[in-house]
């Protein structure tokens, strides 16, 4: 009879540390349910200087391993030029790839996911058999903003059905002198025409819902 209150004690001990261990594991900014500052400001109260400068930096695929990205801290990563590790590579390849990146940076001290980007200005260009558009120098000669914003949205499509949620556009450049090497990147010379192209933009993004609210960031629909 006496092993029933050891037992309770015993059991009554272990919910009391699971309990603590529980409340000692809660870190305000990775709670969803507080407002949006709250969040940021608690988690500025626990970075380093080193994690600071990890964060600010972006650095190439090709040179991004996830030892690199727990070593240094990486805040981001662009897909520039195609990548040799996913060179003809599936959408599961690069979802793997992303993957594989973002748990890295998830196993930090502070598990502050990356921010993976990649150079998608006329199509999903980059991964192998995705759709190719014609670059913004020829859709600036359609005139028709409806039509860029319509490529807007299947690019969309195809850049997040690789897991990556950012791209490197619109180019909005105006270009004035053919001379420039990236020239074919602008719509027109014509600061009008490349505002009405902009429209590419709510295609890549969705539209912005009209009671969204202000300052909060609007990304891939929501």
């Amino acid at each position: 009879m006496a092993r029933l209150p050891v037992f309770l004690a015993g059991l009554l001990l272990l919910c009391f540390c699971s309990i603590a261990i529980a409340e000692a594991e809660y870190i305000k900014y990775k709670d969803p349910k507080q407002p949006l500052n709250t969040r940021i400001k608690d988690l500025m109260s626990r970075i380093t200087l080193e994690e600071k400068i990890g964060q600010m930096v972006q650095i190439d695929s090709r040179v991004a391993s996830a030892e690199v990205m727990k070593k240094y801290l990486i805040g981001s990563i662009l897909s520039g030029v195609v990548n040799v590790r996913v060179q003809k590579g599936s959408a599961e390849t690069w979802v793997k790839l992303v993957n594989d990146f973002q748990k890295a940076s998830l196993s930090t001290r502070l598990g502050i996911p990356l921010i993976y980007g990649i150079d998608a200005v006329h199509g999903h260009n980059s991964v192998y058999k995705a759709t190719i558009f014609p670059h913004n120098v020829g859709l600036g000669a359609t005139r028709d903003p409806q039509l860029v914003k319509m490529i807007g949205a299947a690019t969309a499509l195809e850049v997040r059905a690789t897991g990556i949620p950012y791209v490197f556009a619109p180019c909005i450049a105006v270009c004035r002198d053919p001379r420039w090497g990236r020239c074919y990147e602008s719509n027109s010379e014509d600061p009008k025409l490349v505002q009405a192209m902009t429209e590419i933009i709510p295609g890549l993004q969705g539209e912005i819902p009209a009671n969204s609210t202000k300052g909060v960031p609007f990304v891939a629909g929501k």
